[in-house]
């Protein structure tokens, strides 16, 4: 089997493109996890979080399918979608279309850029849930909003929610985010545990000043990420419902990926978030793959020269963190 991809990240979680529209090729279920698995490992040449399989839709512009490094299938990504917005509208010549998602076929568009020459797309990020039952998080209560979890910590107050991805998050001061309680509190909900027996995402957010949060992550499966799409989305959320920030405004949120930007939106009773950041391409390559013996060759690689950008855009990013948290 051969094969065209092109690499490229959103915020630093970096992923594998796949176009099954361009690719003449037919993958069953089977091959998709395993080119996930074979690609992915770092210890290739390739390597990456994971691989997003753009594909048609008979309701859509397009679909995204994420499978992770190890084979699982994710059913959402905010990082991911904003490459595979970039790959159905450079497709189809489009500034803005529909992307068919496993929970919900969601809007996306081509924005202004974040930073001089950062391709930079805003994507939405729904359906959001905040009934435990859709994490799931097993407490005798229907929601958990700003409350303590007496297992975790006597001191803490988390807001539990699923857009569609669990997350746990937690409004925090410098002091705890520095600490090592976070990954404490991380790692015991993502082992064996009776509260969250899929495991959770985890999220400590600093705000710093008017309409600017940083939020760390723990990954579920992964650890502490550079940054994570649909928790930073739920984290702005989390800060509007408080009263930190206010609902349709712009929220710089820095992560030690970088930087994006969200908009919370209230519709109702419903809620739904603009994710609004880089998808950056590192290089289009073609492979040779073998999935009976598990094994592949690259046999060409073009650099894209993007990279430079985003470079800039994290080196600001840094700094402005170094001096106001973290420094």
């Amino acid at each position: 089997m051969e094969l065209s991809l092109i690499k490229g990240h959103g915020s630093g979680n970096d992923f594998l493109i796949i176009n099954e529209i361009l690719n003449e090729v037919h993958l069953t279920e089977s091959d998709r996890a395993k080119l996930a698995q074979l690609l992915c490992n770092r210890e290739t040449e390739l390597g990456a979080d994971g691989i997003l399989f753009v594909m048609s839709s008979e309701r859509a512009d397009g679909r995204m399918r994420v499978f992770n490094a190890d084979g699982s299938e994710a059913s959402m990504c905010g990082n991911g979608l904003r490459l595979v917005a970039r790959s159905i509208c450079e497709l189809y010549g489009k500034n803005e279309a529909i992307i068919e998602t496993m929970k919900k076929d969601l809007k996306v568009r081509k924005q202004e850029e974040l930073y001089p020459n950062v391709h930079t797309y805003q994507v939405e990020i729904s359906p959001v849930l905040f009934e435990l039952k859709a994490l799931p998080l097993n407490l005798n209560k229907t929601t958990l909003y700003n409350e303590t979890i007496k297992e975790l910590s006597s001191d803490l107050k988390f807001t539990a929610l699923a857009v569609p991805n669990p997350h746990l998050i937690s409004i925090v001061d410098s002091g705890v985010l520095m600490s090592d309680v976070q990954q404490t509190i991380s790692e015991k909900v993502n082992g064996p545990n009776h509260l969250f027996p899929d495991g959770v995402n985890v999220s400590f957010v600093k705000p710093i000043q008017s309409n600017t949060i940083y939020v760390r992550t723990y990954e579920r499966g992964v650890g502490f990420t550079n940054a994570c799409g649909t928790a930073m989305s739920a984290s702005s959320l989390v800060t509007c419902l408080q009263g930190i920030n206010e609902f349709e405004k712009m929220i710089d949120v820095y992560n030690n990926g970088g930087r994006v930007q969200c908009i919370v939106h209230k519709d109702g009773e419903k809620y739904y978030i603009d994710l609004i950041g880089n998808a950056t391409y590192l290089y289009e390559a073609s492979v040779k793959v073998d999935l009976e013996q598990m094994s592949f060759s690259v046999t060409s690689k073009k650099e894209f020269t993007e990279q430079d950008a985003y470079e800039k855009l994290q080196a600001e990013a840094k700094q402005f963190l170094n001096e106001t948290i973290k420094g």
